[in-house]
């Protein structure tokens, strides 16, 4: 299996031209670099006004691996080729390595850049890409692929360390400014320049010339691999992201998880053309899959879709508490922890389940959990931004004072499971603490209930305190400070949290009403879903325009396998309308442009994909919407191998909408086919740096 690499966006502080000497100063031979025991100039050659130069260089390195592995490899060193390309005039370098030795078994490829940051010139940034494919090795393959990414990783991190430590070297001898290349004026001057040239030991030039450089070279983007693209476009930076924000602002990742990071981000960023969830969103949705970035695109990819189908985004500007939550529910923000993670507290011994079930339904309660979890969302980005260091997850505390059998209500345990499970799928790594108090002795009974559903992760994170352990030592005093230990458990701060209690039965919904309402969240959406197989290769929504220039506007997202869109308009009259499941009403003997035509370039939609778009018609008639099952995934410049996984069956979850022409007024240009974006969870992914 081959191992990727992909390194945040390092920022050196520092202008390029000195970062550049810094280089330098690390050839041929360092004690920074152990393992690096020798150093041999290959060619160096520079063009005629000297600003672009081509060095080639042959490393010796120690072999770093058990006793039995060098027995079988039968050497101690192992050799490596690097290139250089500094462009003085651009002011970047690009370097790409590769192993010499073992070539025919194991490819180890890196590239890394050098450039300006595009927002300050006087800052120079550095990014970093690598391949790792052992092919065959004695038997050896996973050992030694396993042991080479360990030791890349490790060395990963003391690379900015040595860069640092040479431009400090400079900064002892006085050198701190180093003027930018500018282009010769006369040719005297041009050959003064070319006179720096380094000399043979016969006092001759290197013979290689810089054309015959480039053509021995593969830096050329046409042989350029798709995992190590350059990013010179400033667009195509919009998924790396800069190492000390993410320290900032996301946490300490370890190098691999950084990459994954970028990784993901990379691929979510290609399915959805460039708009993104915030970085945040992504992080906590990959750690929940152990970084598996396949399971955390699929997870995300339908956490979105959910959002999107119940107006999720606009959940805490349109979600107004109902009287009787405002009276009788007793969960409130209060402070923080001492790790300064916004804290939840909720009374749940006194809270009425029967009677919120019984007032504002199932869905209601959803609601009211899916706000709690949208304002937590909300705090850890104030408390980020308000404390300067990264705050990703909330604290909860829940008070069992009270809890009896009338908590074990069956439709109220159902509602807390089905509460509990879409939490856990839309809102995954967001807990950073869970203190459970004062909980009674059937509390085992109820977490018997409810465990089964909680991710063994979030388990982990779970403190049960029973009777009044939480007031002695190890309890809650270690956990959140003194000042602002709720009054209700014996603190000094005030809390301002409903006592609960029964509710009265006079605000009950009737039966009718209490059963129509249940799973409403599920049921009343405008989002239809279909699946779509070889079986059955076409989903069809049949649309009768009765005045040309309607508005036919679609929005749908894929959830699985690729499917191909197609907006088709009919001229042939037809007998029958009604869709039959499968099957297309188009006729295999029907002619296209005679008897219908195809009115929107058909789209092929990958795994993930979220997709908007209108048309406007120009005639009356019968119109269709068409999705068709794609087996093989057609290249649209991207390599989508890995983002789509072998099932043989599509999932599409559609809305769509006809707006006759005469009520219509807004502007044709905003209906124009275009992917959609994110709202409350999106950001664009260049924002973040």
């Amino acid at each position: 299996m081959v191992q990727t690499y992909q390194s945040p966006l390092r920022v050196y502080k520092h202008p390029f031209e000195l970062v550049m000497l810094a280089y330098e100063r690390r050839f041929p031979t360092t004690p920074l670099i152990p393992l690096l025991v020798g150093c041999e100039v290959l060619s160096d050659a520079y063009s005629e006004d000297s600003a672009e130069r081509i060095t080639e260089r042959r490393f010796k390195l120690i072999v770093e691996a058990p006793y039995l592995i060098k027995k079988i490899i039968s050497t101690d060193f192992v050799y490596f080729l690097q290139r250089n390309e500094l462009d003085a005039r651009a002011r970047t370098l690009e370097i790409e390595s590769k192993n010499e030795t073992f070539s025919n078994r194991v490819i180890v490829l890196e590239k890394c850049r050098y450039f300006v940051h595009p927002e300050n010139s006087d800052w120079t940034c550095f990014e970093q890409n690598a391949e790792l494919d052992v092919r065959s090795f004695f038997g050896f393959e996973s050992t030694i692929e396993k042991l080479a990414m360990k030791q890349y990783i490790t060395n990963i991190s003391k690379g900015k360390e040595i860069l640092e430590h040479y431009i400090e070297v400079l900064r002892e001898e006085g050198i701190t400014y180093i003027p930018p290349w500018k282009p010769p004026e006369t040719k005297n001057e041009v050959c003064d320049e070319l006179s720096k040239l380094d000399l043979k030991s016969d006092g001759t030039v290197e013979e290689h010339s810089l054309d015959k450089l480039r053509r021995q070279g593969s830096m050329s983007p046409s042989g350029t691999n798709g995992v190590f693209v350059l990013f010179s476009e400033r667009h195509e930076l919009e998924f790396q992201l800069e190492d000390d924000y993410i320290r900032r602002c996301l946490g300490e990742l370890d190098p691999m998880q950084e990459s994954k990071l970028i990784q993901f981000k990379k691929q979510i960023w290609f399915l959805q053309k460039g708009k993104l969830p915030t970085d945040s969103t992504l992080l906590r949705f990959l750690k929940s899959k152990d970084y598996n970035i396949e399971k955390a695109r699929e997870s995300l990819s339908q956490s979105l879709t959910w959002r999107k189908c119940h107006n999720v985004d606009q959940i805490l500007q349109q979600y107004e508490a109902p009287p009787v939550v405002r009276a009788y529910f007793t969960g409130a923000w209060h402070h923080c922890d001492k790790e300064m993670r916004p804290l939840y507290l909720f009374k749940l011994g006194n809270m009425d389940v029967k009677g919120f079930l019984k007032t504002i339904g199932e869905d209601g309660l959803l609601k009211l959990a899916m706000r709690v979890c949208e304002e937590g969302l909300s705090l850890t980005e104030e408390y980020t931004r308000k404390h300067d260091r990264p705050i990703t997850t909330w604290s909860l505390l829940i008070d069992l004072e009270g809890l009896n059998m009338r908590h074990l209500w069956r439709p109220g345990v159902k509602a807390l499971l089905r509460i509990i499970e879409i939490v856990e799928t839309n809102y995954p790594e967001t807990l950073g603490r869970v203190l459970i108090i004062r909980a009674p002795r059937m509390f085992p009974i109820l977490w018997t209930l409810v465990s089964t559903f909680i991710d063994e992760t979030t388990r982990s994170k779970f403190l049960v305190y029973a009777g009044n352990d939480y007031q002695s030592a190890g309890g809650l005093i270690d956990y959140i400070e003194q000042d602002y230990i709720p009054d209700f458990l014996g603190g000094p701060c005030e809390t301002k949290l409903p006592e609960g209690g029964l509710i009265p039965k006079s605000l009950y919904m009737s039966d009718a009403d209490w059963e129509a309402g249940k799973h409403a969240m599920v049921e009343d959406t405008v989002y239809h879903s279909v699946s779509i197989s070889r079986n059955h290769p076409v989903h069809e929504v049949i649309l009768n325009i009765d005045a040309p220039g309607a508005v036919i506007t679609w929005d749908f997202d894929v959830m699985k396998q690729d499917v191909v869109f197609n907006v088709l308009s009919i001229h042939k009259t037809v007998e029958s309308i009604a869709p039959v499941s499968g099957l297309s009403l188009i006729d295999k003997a029907w002619t296209e442009g005679v008897d219908y035509e195809c009115v929107e370039t058909p789209i092929l939609c990958h795994d993930g994909e979220s997709i908007q778009g209108s048309h406007v018609t120009s005639r009356d008639g019968i119109y269709i919407l068409q999705w068709k099952f794609c087996s093989d995934s057609v290249s649209t410049g991207m390599d989508t191998s890995s983002l789509i996984g072998g099932v043989a069956k599509a999932q599409v979850m559609y809305y769509y909408e006809i707006l006759p022409s005469q009520h219509y007024r807004g502007s044709m240009s905003s209906l124009q086919s275009a992917h959609s974006g994110f709202s409350a969870l999106s950001m664009k992914g260049g924002a973040s740096r």
